[in-house]
Parts: structure tokens; C-alpha cells; sequence
């Protein structure tokens, strides 16, 4: 290629500025001299001109194919029905037929979900695809989508490129969904009470209304038909603190695009508005200030403590007006009021017929629909006058055996004890014998049921639990605890202890023995399965899409078993393992690539037709086969797409080999001579004007 390059002998400023005098000066000659004037404008403008040194150049160029950007849409939307295999199909068509254009390089960029509920980026992941590409080489933009993206520019100005931008569109326009929407979902709930929760069924291609089933805690309390496209409430009961997991599922369509968006999970964190706990001592003793003490530390405890300072069979010469004892409140506590308590706890209780047996079986009836109860037993358990011979006998763990243990002892933690939560993994545990101090007394019982956790003195059993119907009993065969609270022989972790077994009496989630756990950093799961038994059952993982997954688990630690898995979506998924339920969210928990599943021809539309090029779909209603338009490369026609036909325009990019320049001047040798002629052509016109 030939062309005419300069590189002027003076700064280029200083060679317009004589440029503009050369001009100025001219102008003046003709005024005054006329057409005599031209001699002298010709020999000023050979002298600009030598100094602009002009040369010829010749280059030597390479022709280089033009590029042809192909991205390719891998995000969650295009998983949906058989829209991952169109795009396989559309890929391999693509890559054919740009093999019989010679002068066309197809450049692939995949484009996937970038874990920050951007939703679909395909220019974003065009920009960062062709970085190395300038803006001339580019001939044509291929997009293969459902036609969901979620970055489109405002205008075609800001694409950075002229090059037209066809799309082709994977999905069928007779898709059929339904999806359910959360309209309103609370956050948190008092316990005990219920909240409500609005939602409403959305559907394309439906019949109008569904069944929506509603669970807690992956157990089916409702079933309800409500109309497509109008709210709809539900009334939920929180039933215990921590999470309770709330999941709202429409009944799928026939055909229907996708079910990972026809359910909704509200997990709502379930809050004690006070946590109410009757400490009931039978007799001042060193061990009622360490319950107190422990019980009055936890703000969110409303406690009731009541010491038996007089029995009622105790007689003596004190005035009665002089006592200042107040009665003990029986009938208020319970029969009244049982039912407000979270909590009842029995400390070195004795049968002093105070309490009457009516009210044994009203604490009976308390712990067996749902209520606890703590027996903290001393040396009255073992007599005659135990709790054990009262009416509470058929939910006491324990009967004693009349044996009294006194001699010191290190409480151990059973086998069944390493696999409890409320036992498992306590301080001072992992060394044998456990380093903590001696306890000095143990009462002799026989389990009837229940997991001992704790054993003492003879192994005799110290600490056992038991569930009972919907509640929960424990029994502390020593009222020695407090030797720990003390400091005695260096203590004792008698607060993880006796906090946890009050939270497990209260059924606090984080302490259940039977437990599904999953959480969540980035795309691996970890699974947690808290149980009591040796081995446990694979659990069922399923993604948002509805694959499904067997997950085997390992032993990670006495009672918990584990797995870490790495998730191919984003989205809700669901953990099950028989009759437990657990959920964790990939990524964000609604994500918008299942918020609008629907392909779309019109958003990229304005986009496409701005730079010239086309949407299009790739299968129509009913269709099994997909239609590919034929590409062809247009030079001179300003239209780039036609009804079986997309057109690329090709570009004259090269690359430059080598380049020779030629001088068209002499330099300052040539100007020298200019100069000289010049001033012989003024003399020469002064000598004949004279």
C-alpha cells in the first residue's frame, strides 16, 4: 500500500505559524505586485513545503481474518427444559458453518452465572471476551440465549463496536410454568403464637388455581386451594425457638418449564418473649444458689424460685405472728399457672405433703404435652419420701435403689454421653480421667428408660434423659454440682453443663439429638447429621432445578456424622434424610435467573436492530427440530439479515510487515537551493521594475 507520510524539519507549531505568514504575505503581494506576485507565492510555498519533508511510503500488509464473537448463555435459565441441549446443538451447527468461511474466525465465550445474583451478563462476559480484540477486526456478534439478559446496554453507542449483533433464542414460546411469589414472609415470631404469611401462585398456560401444601419443619400441616395470580394468607404457629422452617409448594403442571421456582421457604426465628423456670428447693442447701445463679444470669429467664424453709408438720413454740415465711402458692402454681412455665425444676425435693397428688398429675399432664422437668435428686430421693414414690413415678427416668455413695468421684461421660449434645465434647471430656474436680456424692438408681449421659461413683448412673410424649424429663442423681461452681479441686464446667441441659429440657434447635444441619461458603455445602445412633442414612440433596443427589456421610465426631459438596447452581436447595429436613441457599435465595424463566425474543431487540442485526427463535411451538439461518458475509448492503439468512460485514484489517519510505525532498540541501532561487527570482524582478 502507497501512501505520502511527513515529517516536518521544524516543531509542527512553528511550521503553521510560518505557514500563516507565508499566507498573509502572499495575499499582500498580489494586492500590491498582481499576477507578478505568483512567483514569489510558488517559491514560499516550495519552502513549506521542503520543510514538511514529505516521503513516500509503501507498506507491506497482511491480511488477517475477521472476528466473529460466538457467546454462548451457561446460566441456571438455560438449564430449563431442553434449552441446554438447543444451545449444544446451535453451538455445533455455529462451528460447522464457520469453517466454510475462509476469512472468518468464530471466537466461543461462555458466559455463566457469577455467583452474585447478577443474573444473565452476557455483554459483560462480550467485553471481557474480545478485550484483545480492536474494535475493526470485529465483523459480527452471535448471542445464544433464551433471550433473558439482564445487562443490556441503553444504547448502541455504548457497545464500543459497529458490528451487527444477531441472537438467536433457545425455549419455545408455548412454555408452560407456575411459580409462587412471597409477598410478605416475617423475619421472626413470638413462641406459641402464630404469624401470617401472604403469598400468591403465579402461572402462563395454567387452569386458573392449585393446590398449595404447606409444611413446618419438613412436616405437612396444611393443604390449601387458593386461585392463580390473588393472594393468598396462612396462619403458622411458632412452635419452638430457633429456626422454624415454613415451605409453601405449589402443585406442578403438566410439562410445566421448571418446579425449582413452584416452592418458597420462610425460615422464621423463633423468639421466647421470656423463658419462665420454676425452681422449687425442698431445703436450703449449698447447690439452690448455683441453679440460682445460673438461671438469674440469662436475661432472657423469668424465674420463680421458692425455698421449703418449714414444713408443715414442723411444730414448735414460734409464734405464728412472729413466722416471716409466706405460704407456698400450690394452687396457683400448679394448677393455675403450669402451663406458663418453659421449665420446672424439683432441687433436693422431698414428698412433704405439700404438694397433693391431683397436683403430681398435673405435672404429669404439663411434661407430656410439652413441658419439662428437672429432678435434681440429694439423699431425700432415696427414702421413703422420694419423688420417685409419688405420682411423677411414671416419668421419672430413675428408681432408687436406696444406695447412698458418699466418697469422692470424677463424673464421666458415658458412650451414650459422647454422642449427646448436651454432654458431648464438655470441657475438661477429652482427657481420661476428665480433668475437673471430685464430686462426693451419688444416688443409687436403676434406669427404667433414657439415655444415661453421665455416669459416677461404681458407674452408677448420674445424669439421665428421657422424652416423654411431647416433653422432656432429666434426673441428676447428685446434688454435688455446685463443688464444681465452687472451685473445688479446681472446678468444673458446670455452667456448659447445667446451661445446656436446661436449653435441651427447653428444646433449644442446637441441641436436638436428631439434627440436619447444611450451611453454605460460596458453592460447597457442608452437611452436618447430629444423631444418637453408629451409622446414618445417604442424604437426598436437591438443587433448585429438582436434580437430586444421594450424599453418603462420614464420622466426623461421636454422634456427627459429615460431607462437603460443591454445588453446580445457585439457588435453594434441600436437604432430606428420612423425616428431617433441612434447607441452605447457594448464592442468594431467590435468584433472578428463576425470576422471569420465560425466553424472550423482544428485550434484545432494540440492541440488536440498532447495529443492524436480527432476533430470532431457533424452534417454534410444537417443534422438536431446531431452524439455524445461514451466514453470509455482505459487503455492500446496509441490510445484514433476512428471513434464513444473518450477515456478517467484512472489514480490510491487516497487519503491516514492513514498510519503505522514500524522500520526496533533499532535506536542508533542498531548501538551501529553494531559499537561494528565491531571492534570485525577487533580485531578477527587482532589476526589471528599476
Amino acid at each position: 500500500m502507497l501512501s505520502i507520510g511527513f515529517s516536518p524539519l521544524i516543531p509542527t507549531y512553528a511550521l503553521w505559524s510560518l505557514a500563516a505568514v507565508v499566507a498573509m504575505l502572499t495575499v499582500l503581494a498580489f494586492v500590491s505586485r498582481g499576477f507578478l506576485a505568483a512567483l514569489r507565492a510558488l517559491a514560499l510555498g516550495l519552502i513549506l513545503l521542503a520543510l514538511a519533508n514529505p516521503s513516500l511510503v509503501q507498506e507491506e500488509r497482511e491480511k488477517v481474518k475477521d472476528i466473529v464473537a460466538v457467546v454462548i448463555d451457561r446460566t441456571t435459565s438455560q438449564t430449563l427444559g431442553d434449552r441446554q441441549a438447543m444451545t449444544d446443538q446451535v453451538k455445533a451447527e455455529l462451528q460447522r458453518r464457520f469453517g466454510g468461511l475462509a476469512n472468518v474466525e468464530p471466537r466461543f465465550i461462555e458466559a455463566g452465572d457469577d455467583g452474585s445474583d447478577g443474573g444473565t451478563r452476557l455483554f459483560a462476559a462480550l467485553s471481557n471476551g474480545l478485550a484483545d480484540v480492536p474494535p475493526d477486526r470485529l465483523v459480527g456478534v452471535i448471542l445464544v440465549t433464551d433471550g433473558v439478559v439482564h445487562d443490556i446496554p441503553s444504547s448502541a453507542d455504548s457497545l464500543g463496536f459497529k458490528a451487527p449483533i444477531h441472537a438467536l433464542i433457545t425455549g419455545r414460546p408455548d412454555e408452560r410454568d407456575r411459580q409462587i411469589k412471597l409477598l410478605e414472609a416475617p423475619r421472626f415470631g413470638i413462641v406459641g403464637k402464630d404469624q401470617t404469611i401472604r403469598a400468591e401462585v403465579m402461572e402462563r398456560g395454567g387452569t386458573g388455581s392449585a393446590l398449595v401444601t404447606i409444611r413446618r419443619d419438613g412436616q405437612i400441616f396444611n393443604r390449601q386451594m387458593v386461585k392463580a395470580d390473588t393472594p393468598f394468607s396462612v396462619q403458622v404457629r411458632i412452635e419452638h425457638g430457633g429456626p422454624n422452617v415454613i415451605e409453601l409448594e405449589v402443585e406442578g403442571l403438566p410439562d410445566e418449564l421448571t418446579l425449582a421456582n413452584n416452592r418458597a421457604v420462610v425460615p422464621i426465628e423463633g423468639i421466647r418473649e421470656k423463658l419462665r423456670v420454676l425452681l422449687v428447693s425442698g431445703e436450703p442447701n449449698a447447690g439452690e444458689r448455683t441453679w440460682r445463679n445460673l438461671l438469674k444470669s440469662d436475661a432472657n429467664v423469668d424465674l420463680v424460685h421458692f425455698t421449703i424453709l418449714r414444713p408443715l408438720e414442723k411444730q414448735d413454740a414460734t409464734p405464728i405472728n412472729e413466722l416471716s415465711l409466706i405460704a407456698f402458692p400450690t394452687r396457683e402454681l400448679f394448677q393455675q399457672k403450669i402451663k406458663d412455665f418453659d421449665l420446672i425444676i424439683f432441687d433436693r425435693y422431698a414428698n412433704q405433703t405439700i404438694l397433693p397428688a391431683a397436683y403430681f398429675d398435673n405435672i404429669v399432664r404439663y411434661v407430656r404435652e410439652g413441658g419439662a422437668l428437672l429432678v435434681g435428686a440429694g439423699p431425700e430421693f432415696a427414702g421413703y419420701d422420694s419423688l420417685a414414690q409419688t405420682r411423677l413415678s411414671p416419668i421419672i427416668p430413675g428408681i432408687p435403689d436406696g444406695r447412698i455413695v458418699e466418697r469422692p468421684y470424677k463424673a464421666a461421660i458415658t458412650a451414650t454421653g459422647t454422642r449427646h449434645p448436651v454432654t458431648r465434647e464438655l470441657p475438661g471430656s477429652e482427657t481420661q480421667p476428665p480433668s475437673w474436680g471430685d464430686w462426693l456424692r451419688i444416688i443409687g438408681a436403676q434406669v427404667r428408660s433414657g439415655d444415661t449421659v453421665m455416669s459416677g461413683a461404681n458407674d452408677l448412673p448420674l445424669l439421665v434423659l428421657r422424652r416423654e410424649e411431647k416433653g422432656r424429663v432429666a434426673l441428676l442423681l447428685s446434688d454435688h454440682a455446685w463443688l464444681w461452681a465452687r472451685g473445688y479441686q479446681d472446678g468444673g464446667p458446670h455452667l456448659d453443663l447445667l446451661r445446656r441441659l436446661a436449653h435441651w429440657l427447653m428444646k433449644e434447635p442446637a441441641l436436638e439429638e436428631e439434627a440436619l444441619r447444611a450451611s453454605a461458603a460460596g458453592r460447597d455445602i457442608r452437611i452436618e447429621r447430629q444423631t444418637m445412633k453408629d451409622t446414618v442414612d445417604p442424604v437426598t440433596l436437591i438443587a433448585p432445578s429438582g436434580t437430586q443427589s444421594t450424599i453418603t456421610l462420614r464420622p466426623d465426631k461421636p454422634g456427627l456424622f459429615s460431607a462437603q459438596v460443591q454445588s453446580h447452581e445457585t439457588g435453594l436447595h434441600t436437604l432430606r434424610s428420612g423425616d428431617l429436613v433441612a434447607f441452605v441457599s447457594v448464592g442468594p435465595a431467590n435468584p433472578r435467573e428463576l425470576t422471569d424463566v420465560f425466553s424472550n425474543t423482544e428485550l434484545l431487540r432494540p440492541i440488536a436492530e440498532a447495529n443492524g442485526g436480527s432476533v430470532r427463535r431457533v424452534a417454534m411451538a410444537g417443534e422438536k427440530s431446531i431452524t439455524i439461518p445461514r451466514i453470509l458475509e455482505i459487503r455492500s448492503s446496509s441490510r445484514l439479515a433476512g428471513s434464513d439468512w444473518i450477515g456478517v460485514k467484512p472489514s480490510d484489517s491487516a497487519i503491516v510487515r514492513g514498510v519503505t519510505v522514500i524522500p520526496m525532498a533533499l532535506g536542508f540541501l533542498g531548501l538551501l537551493l529553494l531559499v537561494g532561487t528565491t531571492l534570485a527570482a525577487w533580485v531578477a524582478e527587482g532589476r526589471r521594475q528599476a
